[in-house]
């Protein structure tokens, strides 16, 4: 059963070939740091254990891999990076006693599947699998992948019986022992009583000067203990080493997310190359997802709503039915039927609830606009909470910062904001009241009131005609 097995996944590396200070694990790719895709992928194994072995930004990496949330998961340091081999020497005293068998899993490879990592636990776990009796069944497995161009890699040489005897890294490799195919996937399955001991007898007499987890197998091999390979996809089993497969692999990722909105959801994408979605975003059936639509981690979208064209959400809640163009948002909830653009922004803490608009160059900011309240455009609503029913016209501004401090400005149900007016805050307008047009507002206005706060019109009768008789007199005596 999996209770007995434990997953160590190796995740200590550095990652010199991303030019970059961060820890290669904490890379993201489609939303998700490469690590967390392989939490993921052992996630649905249920597993005895999982350890992680962090050793470069040990805290950072340790940090992120509890975000998951899995059960039985705890970390091991490598002080020192002195290869796989080494890593998992660091795990082993993390195991615990109940734990009779180890998955080992790099923590780079965010294409791996379950499904594929199941395989070698059926291989592996007993003698069922390959025909054999229990006693006869393998102690060990590891996944390999035939590959047309195998360059990088290490190659898997087999005995008669198609058992793997030895892993030899390329640098290390005869001419001839490169011409093979069959490539180390790097994750294994293997008794823990002969890890051990294969582990104890690692020797660092190599190109690289480390203890190379590979040489297990040929440890393994020589105790007639050799384990099976078996044959993973090669979209699933490539590594992440620079920013070039960063980036090769997150364009996989984003087009698996995409086939399982289209074919499993129902979700209609028109043009599913013009679309950017990370893995963890949630979109309904019947949803419309249109061209240059980008959708990042944390975001939903309810069932029959339209996004896009050119819309970007981050971590934003969308409602059945509503309709986002030419939007950019980030943290904020857009409800039911609601109408959202073109060329609006919704910054963090937009609430709007059901059958509001927020029109053509509107920003917000931690507003909550009532249901059918509409703001169509040309206006700024920061620190605010809008009632029910409210229209906020063209060029109204919630002068919401003297520079010191932020304050809030109410505006109650059914109130109608004329064009141009400045809501001073603190300031509430009342019920149903009204501001004329041009208002700069600086006290609380009573419901059902009109607020007038701007100066009264001056009119000068024949003042132009005066002004253009001068302008052509200058213009004769020059």
């Amino acid at each position: 059963m999996p209770q007995d097995v434990a997953a160590v996944v190796l995740a200590a590396g550095m990652g010199t070939r991303f030019r970059s200070d961060r820890a290669k694990v904490l890379h993201r790719a489609a939303g998700r740091t490469l690590v967390r895709f392989v939490l993921e992928a052992l996630r649905p194994l249920d597993l005895g254990q999982i350890v992680v072995v962090v050793g470069h930004q040990a805290e950072e990496v340790a940090e992120e891999v509890s975000h998951a949330g899995l059960r039985r998961l705890t970390t091991a340091l490598q002080a020192e990076q002195r290869g796989t081999g080494h890593a998992v020497q660091a795990a082993m005293p993390a195991l615990a006693e109940h734990i009779q068998r180890v998955l080992i899993v790099p923590g780079d490879t965010p294409l791996l599947t379950g499904a594929t990592l199941g395989q070698l636990l059926e291989v592996a776990g007993d003698g069922d699998a390959d025909g054999l009796s229990a006693a006869d069944a393998p102690c060990g497995a590891l996944l390999t992948a035939d590959l047309a161009d195998p360059s990088g890699y290490g190659r898997v040489v087999h005995d008669n019986n198609g058992r793997a005897v030895e892993i030899v890294e390329e640098r290390d490799a005869t001419d001839e022992q490169r011409q093979l195919t069959v490539i180390n996937a790097g994750m294994y399955l293997i008794d823990r009583v002969l890890l051990g001991e294969a582990l104890a007898g690692l020797e660092d007499d190599n190109a690289q000067g480390e203890l190379y987890l590979t040489d297990v197998v040929a440890a393994l091999a020589r105790t007639g203990q050799a384990p099976v390979p078996v044959l993973a996809p090669e979209s699933e089993i490539a590594g992440v080493n620079d920013r070039r497969q960063l980036a090769d692999a997150a364009a996989v990722l984003r087009r698996r997310h995409l086939d399982h909105l289209l074919i499993e959801v129902g979700v209609n994408i028109p043009d599913p190359a013009a679309v950017w979605l990370d893995v963890d975003v949630e979109v309904a059936r019947e949803a419309v997802l249109l061209p240059g639509t980008v959708l990042e981690a944390g975001t939903r979208i309810g069932e029959g709503s339209v996004i896009g064209p050119d819309t970007h959400l981050t971590r934003c809640a969308v409602g059945p039915g509503a309709s986002v163009h030419s939007t950019r948002a980030q943290d904020a909830v857009i409800g039911e039927r609601c109408s959202v653009g073109p060329f609006s922004h919704l910054r963090a803490g937009t609430v709007l609830e059901a059958g509001a608009k927020v029109g053509a160059y509107v920003e917000t900011k931690n507003v909550t606009v009532g249901e059918r309240s509409k703001l169509p455009h040309l206006a700024y609503v920061g620190d605010a909470t809008i009632g029910t029913g409210v229209n906020v016209a063209c060029g109204v501004i919630t002068v919401n910062y003297d520079g010191h401090t932020k304050s809030h400005t109410t505006i109650e149900d059914g109130a109608f904001i004329g064009c141009d007016t400045m809501l001073v805050a603190p300031v509430t307008i009342g019920h149903g009241a009204y501001t004329a047009a041009g208002s700069t507002i600086t006290e609380d206005l009573p419901a059902g009131a009109l607020g007038i706060a701007r100066s009264r019109q001056t009119t000068k009768d024949g003042w132009a005609e005066r002004r253009r008789a001068q302008r052509d007199e200058g213009t004769a005596n020059r």
